[in-house]
C-alpha cells in the first residue's frame, strides 16, 4: 500500500494504536513538506536557524558549516521551547460519523488522531505539550511537559477517551482559560455545538490571557452537506431528544445557518487574532498539520 493511501482518514480509522497513527501522519507530513515548495518551513523542526548579520559569531555551528557550506546558529532551548495545550471536546456530538464503522472517522476519532500527531510533532521539536478533555466539565487534565515518556502517557489518555454526554463547551473553555496561567499556544478541537455568543466569549478569554489560539472546527461531511434524501427521525446524541423532518425542506435554511455561524466565527476570530480552521473529517490530517505549521511560521 502506498503512503498516500495509508494516510487517508478512512484507512487510518482501520489501524490499531494511536502511537502508530500519529507517527505515520507526522512522518508522512514531514516527508511531503520536504518535497513541497515550503522547504524553508523545515527550520521549525530543527535546533538551528540560518545566520543573520548581527548574530554573535560564537553561536555559529562550525560543524554544520563544514558539511553544508552555510552558516547556521544554534538556538538555545529557552528560545525554541513552546508551551502548548491541546483541548479536546469529548461531548456526545463528537461521536458522530456518517460513514460505516470501519470506513470513516468520527469527529472525536479525527480530533484525537490530529491531537496525537501534534503532540508527537511538538515533543519531537522539544516543546512542552499538555492535554485537557471536556464535555459538560473538564474530564481530564495533563499539564505541559516535553519528555518522550510523557508523550506515551498523553497518547494513552487520548486513546482511551470516550464521548460523554451533553456539552458545556463555553463553561469548560472558561475553566481551562483560568487554569492555563502561563502564556502559550492553545489548540482547540471541537464541533462547536453550543451557544455561539458564549463560545465566542470563551475564545476571547484565552486571548485576554495572552495565549495564541488555534481553533479546529471539526465537522462530518454530512453535517456540512446535509445531503440526506428522505424524511427521517433525528436523535440528539447528547440529550436524546428526537425530531422528525424532511431534509429536503430545511436544507437551504440549514446551509444558511451553518454558513452564518462560520462567518461569525471567522470574523470574531480574525478580529481577536485567533486562527480559525474549519476541517471536515474526510480531509487529510496532513492538511490540518500544515495549517498548524503555517500559524507557527506567522507567529515567528
Amino acid at each position: 500500500m502506498r503512503r498516500e493511501e495509508l494516510l487517508k482518514p478512512e484507512t487510518l480509522a482501520s489501524l490499531r494504536g494511536l502511537d502508530l497513527k500519529a507517527r505515520l501522519v507526522v512522518e508522512g507530513f514531514l516527508e511531503g513538506l520536504h518535497r513541497s515548495p515550503y522547504k524553508g518551513f523545515s527550520v521549525e523542526f530543527s535546533e538551528y536557524r540560518p545566520y543573520i548579520p548581527g548574530d554573535e559569531p560564537r553561536r555559529i555551528d562550525w560543524k554544520v558549516y563544514a558539511k553544508r557550506d552555510r552558516f547556521y546558529v544554534k538556538e538555545y532551548q529557552e528560545e525554541t521551547n513552546l508551551r502548548a495545550m491541546l483541548l479536546v471536546d469529548a461531548s456526545g456530538s463528537m461521536a458522530y460519523r456518517s460513514g460505516s464503522v470501519t470506513g470513516a472517522l468520527s469527529k472525536l476519532d479525527y480530533s484525537v488522531t490530529l491531537a496525537a500527531a501534534l503532540a508527537y510533532l511538538l515533543i519531537k521539536q522539544k516543546d512542552a505539550v499538555g492535554l485537557a478533555t471536556f464535555d459538560t466539565q473538564i474530564r481530564g487534565y495533563l499539564p505541559p511537559r516535553s519528555s518522550r515518556n510523557y508523550l506515551q502517557m498523553l497518547l494513552a489518555r487520548l486513546e482511551n477517551l470516550k464521548p460523554g454526554g451533553e456539552t458545556n463547551l463555553a463553561g469548560s473553555l472558561h475553566g481551562l482559560a483560568e487554569r492555563t496561567r502561563k502564556r502559550g499556544l492553545v489548540i482547540i478541537f471541537s464541533d462547536l455545538f453550543d451557544d455561539p455568543d458564549q463560545v465566542l466569549l470563551a475564545l476571547r478569554h484565552f486571548r485576554h490571557r495572552k495565549h495564541e489560539v488555534i481553533l479546529f472546527h471539526i465537522l462530518d461531511p454530512m453535517e456540512e452537506s446535509f445531503d440526506f434524501s428522505s424524511p427521517m427521525r433525528l436523535v440528539d446524541m447528547e440529550t436524546k431528544k428526537e425530531a422528525s423532518l424532511d431534509p429536503r425542506l430545511v436544507r437551504a435554511e440549514y446551509h444558511r445557518a451553518l454558513e452564518g455561524y462560520r462567518l461569525r466565527l471567522r470574523s470574531t476570530c480574525s478580529e481577536h487574532r485567533i486562527d480559525y480552521n474549519p476541517i471536515c473529517t474526510d480531509q487529510s490530517l496532513e492538511y490540518a498539520l500544515f495549517r498548524y505549521l503555517e500559524k507557527r511560521r506567522r507567529l515567528r
